[in-house]
């Protein structure tokens, strides 16, 4: 009998994961036929990279994460090395790689995906001890991720993102930032530098819109130093991925990214905000094994 263990974040979604449990149960229930499933709640940070690792270990066919980018992102450095597929029941802020995946934002479609969708070989990004699956940053980014955490994620979804960035534009302070891009260095003061494996983050901000989880290949968007008034008028169009022909905006692909800045600046890694400059980002080709809808050819 195959054996799934769902790792639930009841914190995801500003503590709106909790609440969906019961209903999960009662899904489960109906689909326990063939398949012997365990629910396993995080007690914390850093608590489900642990739960699917003991998971791995343990042998189950499939982990799922039930939580938003950060919970998958998770449980994705706790499988890193084996060959188990992990699955994604949408209950975050954002539910961005959700999105990438086809799954969208509906917990239904991701349940369905657990029955029915396909393992696919993603890859992985890596920032020092720490893989990502979505995007890691440097700057504002890291500055708006560090605001949400402290309040604005009460807010729903993409409300909570945009609260915080305009919190954080009346703050945040340009700096100089030297880009060495697997061998070619690049030097700018900018706002941000964006470091994807998929395409959006922040509750649909397609900052990557033509980034490929299984191309090799990270794909950084560097915005240079803008005014405020200029970035407002030209941030919406972020949420469309038609802000690549901007002036201020550059898009390149590595294998191998260092970002050094002065002053450091913080640095965001699917969502969490760890350390600060210097970091050296690079990819992991096809790292971990993700169960995508099955009429899902590629991510």
């Amino acid at each position: 009998m195959k054996h799934i263990v769902v790792i639930l974040n009841p914190q995801a979604g500003g503590g709106r994961a909790a609440g969906r449990r019961v209903a999960m149960e009662r899904w489960i229930a109906d689909h326990s036929a063939h398949a012997l499933w365990e629910i396993q709640q995080t007690a914390g940070p850093g608590h489900a990279t642990e739960l699917a690792a003991q998971a791995m270990e343990r042998g189950a066919d499939l982990i799922v994460a039930a939580g938003g980018d950060g919970t998958l992102s998770e449980v994705a450095n706790g499988v890193v090395g084996g060959h188990v597929p992990v699955g994604l029941l949408p209950l975050g802020t954002g539910n961005d790689c959700a999105r990438h995946f086809g799954i969208g934002a509906d917990l239904l479609s991701g349940l369905h995906t657990l029955l029915h969708g396909k393992p696919h070989r993603v890859d992985l990004g890596r920032a020092g001890n720490r893989y990502f699956i979505n995007i890691a940053g440097c700057g504002f980014d890291a500055a708006v991720a560090r605001h949400v955490r402290q309040g604005w994620r009460r807010l729903p979804g993409t409300l909570a993102y945009i609260g915080a960035v305009l919190h954080t534009l009346l703050t945040f302070t340009p700096t100089w930032m030297r880009l060495t891009l697997d061998e070619t260095p690049r030097e700018l003061r900018a706002l941000m530098c964006s470091v994807a494996n998929a395409s959006s983050y922040g509750g649909g901000m397609r900052i990557a819109p033509n980034a490929r989880m299984s191309d090799g290949l990270l794909d950084v968007c560097v915005i240079a130093e803008a005014g405020r008034i200029e970035f407002l008028r030209t941030f919406p169009r972020v949420f469309r991925g038609t802000h690549l022909d901007h002036p201020k905006v550059q898009i390149h692909r590595a294998q191998r990214v260092y970002v050094q800045s002065d002053p450091p600046v913080p640095v965001l890694i699917d969502g969490d905000v760890c350390g600060h400059t210097p970091v050296e980002f690079h990819i992991c080709p096809r790292a971990i094994s993700i169960l995508i809808p099955p009429d899902r050819d590629a991510v």
